[in-house]
């Protein structure tokens, strides 16, 4: 079986290496899978558009577009190799249920025959980390132990930040003071150290549990 997963970002696409072999064994070992950084994907629809308008867009307007077009070329290369396609998005601030259903919506355009299914990272991928405290513990032996088992796993409380409380000196705070593009290397590098120690069957995280059974679900039916 083949997979095609979407994940949101550079820190998502670390972390999803690290846990997709995991679930479906080594790459090619029966199952081959690619996994995409959404960000490396919308440069395609932002370079149509008007500069002042690709840089004024809300990120929702263009993470939909950028997904109808690659969602309609699997349309025409997946449909008839038995492939599947994840999407795996933070939540965030959003309504879980409209915007989930946005986002399954998006197989059900015309003209398509694809098989795949959506994930959201509640609140954030973040979440995933904290759900293997184990693995947190491993990668930073300092890690802030009152932050790591005062988080409350999948709630709505700047995952992110919580994460940065717990192991990046000077807190989220400090972090914050930074601002971006450190705190997206921080992220990366968070998902990448945490990643691999993280145990896939012991994860607390009920998104990532979603995530993980989709996928299970997947070669169960192969």
């Amino acid at each position: 079986m083949y997979f095609e997963i979407l994940v949101e970002d550079a820190s998502g696409k670390l972390l999803l290496e690290h846990l997709v072999p995991k679930i479906l064994g080594p790459k090619g070992k029966p199952n081959k899978y690619r996994i995409i950084n959404i960000q490396e994907l919308k440069h395609r629809v932002m370079a149509k558009m008007p500069r002042h308008l690709a840089r004024t867009l809300p990120w929702d307007t263009i993470l939909f577009q950028t997904l109808r077009i690659q969602l309609r070329a699997y349309g025409k290369s997946l449909s008839h190799k038995n492939g599947i396609v994840i999407i795996v998005v933070d939540l965030d601030y959003r309504d879980f249920n409209a915007f989930y259903n946005q986002l399954e919506s998006l197989f059900s355009m015309s003209n398509l025959v694809l098989v795949g299914g959506v994930r959201l990272a509640i609140e954030e991928i973040e979440a995933w980390l904290l759900g293997d405290p184990v693995a947190v513990r491993r990668a930073y032996p300092f890690v802030n132990e009152f932050v790591l088992k005062s988080y409350q796993q999948d709630s709505i409380c700047g995952t992110w930040e919580y994460m940065a409380d717990a192991i990046f000196h000077g807190g989220s705070e400090r972090l914050a003071e930074i601002g971006y593009p450190q705190i997206g290397r921080e992220k990366c590098q968070w998902a990448d150290n945490i990643g691999q120690y993280m145990t896939v069957d012991s994860n607390q995280s009920p998104s990532f549990q979603a995530f993980r059974d989709l996928l299970r679900q997947f070669i169960a039916r192969d």
